[in-house]
């Protein structure tokens, strides 16, 4: 059930559990309208939640990629967008999504520019969480070789347009990746030139 934006202000990031972790509810135009446990957001039918999603590239266009760890709850295993998560509430989106680019990958982006937003519905099959998302899309470059956190991120790949769809013929991917890809495009477009192919 969702909880009021007064018990939410009791929560501390830095010191909360997994369990305790709140997100930002919202309605279909992205106005907040509370907060709910990142758990029972997501289990079916969800409920419509604060998002982000960053794309980086390098300085030859390309994409980076991160593999989910094998000990996250939700899609482990699978390949992702550069970074994905949750603001905390009350968080921008936009410092967020540089926040978690850190803690994941060791990378700050250079150039990060707001992409958007999308609004999705995407069941899980394997776990049968549901990600109900009004998702903010930022893309931007990365100037320095990522360290990873592994428990976090179980690899990384950078890849061309002709790479990623190779990729994703034989890899499992996150099944929000290609609805938050299509919509950031035309910035990904934007940043990265004509040449890049995106």
């Amino acid at each position: 059930m969702p909880i009021t934006p007064a018990a939410a202000a009791t929560h501390t990031p830095s010191t909360g559990t997994a369990e305790e972790i709140l997100l930002e509810l919202v309605d279909e135009n992205g106005v907040t309208i509370g907060t709910a446990e990142k758990l029972a957001a997501h289990q079916p039918p969800g409920l419509l939640h604060r998002a982000f999603s960053v794309f980086l590239f390098d300085e030859r266009g390309r994409l980076l990629l991160q593999q989910r760890a094998l000990g996250k709850y939700h899609s482990p295993g699978v390949w992702s967008n550069t970074c994905c998560g949750h603001p905390y509430p009350g968080e921008a989106p936009f410092a967020a999504a540089a926040r978690r680019t850190y803690e994941e990958l060791g990378v700050s982006p250079s150039l990060m520019a707001e992409a958007g937003t999308v609004r999705y519905n995407h069941p899980d099959p394997d776990s049968g969480l549901v990600e109900q998302e009004y998702n903010h899309l930022f893309v931007g470059m990365v100037q320095s070789s990522p360290r990873p956190d592994p428990e976090e991120v179980g690899d990384i790949a950078f890849v061309t347009p002709e790479e990623l769809a190779e990729r994703h013929a034989k890899d499992t991917f996150s099944a929000w990746f290609m609805t938050v890809l299509d919509a950031a495009r035309p910035a990904v477009r934007e940043l990265t030139g004509p040449s890049a192919g995106w």
